[in-house]
């Protein structure tokens, strides 16, 4: 069987698992360094979400690390199935984490609210782009893992 480029335990998913990692931490950071966001649940969901992202991103970086280490891919259908679970429901969470906040962020931007001065609105909006971004190396990580899942002997 030939190495998927973004399957668990290669170099692809070790490089995909630091970009999700990467860009939920500069969420978190955009969202929560030196502003109130507790006031609109979308923004408590976006860090609640990134959170989870970044542990659940670190953790499998350092499966990686170690399957790239000692060059032997984890192969395992009960592993695979449970990773391609978690990147799925993380990956939806995060898109919705991320297209709640932009909403949020933007009809506070159109609403001239008191809540948004300055650059506020715009920190929002970028944590929302970086979870996007977030979003879509999570999901393409879990299609990597889904095309892999098939070839494996059950």
């Amino acid at each position: 069987m030939d190495e998927l480029p973004g399957a668990l335990g290669s170099s692809g998913s070790l490089a995909l698992r630091l970009g999700q990692a990467i860009f939920s931490v500069a969420s978190l950071l955009f969202m929560c360094f030196d502003i109130p966001f507790y006031s609109y649940t979308a923004f408590c969901f976006l860090a609640t979400v990134m959170g989870l992202l970044m542990a659940w991103s670190l953790t499998l970086a350092m499966v990686d690390a170690f399957s790239v280490l000692i060059k032997l891919p984890t192969r395992l259908p009960g592993i695979i199935s449970l990773v391609v679970l978690g990147d799925w429901v993380l990956s939806f969470l995060s898109l919705a984490a991320s297209c709640s906040t932009a909403s949020v962020a933007d009809f506070l931007i159109h609403s001239r609210s008191s809540f948004c001065e300055g650059t506020l609105c715009a920190r929002y909006q970028l944590s929302a782009t970086m979870a996007f971004l977030a979003w879509f190396l999570t999901f393409s990580s879990s299609l990597f893992n889904l095309w892999l899942l098939p070839s494996l002997n059950v």
